[in-house]
């Protein structure tokens, strides 16, 4: 079984058995999903050459004080702010606190899932002995429903994570879907017409 995506004169096949999540690919399914959706202030031309320091989206919140307020934000938005808040600080029981007792957490890419608030817990406290953190790139959402990406830096690498939330109506994170982009090198052949940064 394979999935086709026709981007203009491009075409990406990726056979279910072999995915691999490229950053860029996902970057702009992502960007593409949410503009269809009307999510207003989503950035889809290329990034402008910053520092990852540098790099924070209009709307976004940092993880040094992700659960702050801001104007405008949803929700959904704020629910999904004081998550990422409770994980760096490895605060279990406000993390627990933000989802539903029978939340489904899942990962595509290694097709894991854990069914639970209990087991999503202990998936978190226990799943990752190293010392990583994180940092809120961006967080967008409405009606029930988020997306966010963060940087993650764990042993001296820094990667991005795009997470996808389902709120239900109760104000609790139900559903929880992940994917961990690994960063790659571009095909030589089109290196005329883009820029690194």
């Amino acid at each position: 079984m394979s999935q086709v995506l026709a981007t203009g004169t491009h075409v990406y096949e990726y056979p279910r058995c072999l995915f691999v999540n490229r950053s860029t690919d996902i970057l702009q399914l992502c960007g593409e999903a949410l503009d269809r959706m009307g999510v207003a202030g989503r950035y889809t031309s290329p990034r402008p050459s910053r520092s990852r320091a540098e790099r924070r989206w209009p709307g976004s919140t940092s993880s040094s004080d992700p659960s702050t307020s801001v104007a405008g934000m949803d929700e959904a938005q704020r629910v999904v702010a004081a998550y990422w808040a409770a994980a760096e600080a490895r605060d279990w029981a406000a993390f627990g606190a933000l989802v539903a007792e029978d939340v489904v957490y899942e990962m595509p890419q290694t097709r894991e899932r854990v069914r639970g608030r209990e087991a999503y817990l202990r998936f978190n406290a226990e799943g990752f002995g190293r010392d990583w953190h994180l940092t809120v790139q961006r967080i967008t959402g409405a009606d029930g429903h988020a997306a966010s990406w963060i940087q993650m830096a764990d042993e001296g690498e820094c990667y991005p994570g795009l997470t996808f939330f389902e709120l239900g109506a109760d104000g609790l994170i139900s559903q929880i879907t992940d994917f961990w982009p690994e960063p790659y090198e571009p095909p030589a052949g089109r290196a005329q017409l883009t820029e690194r940064f």
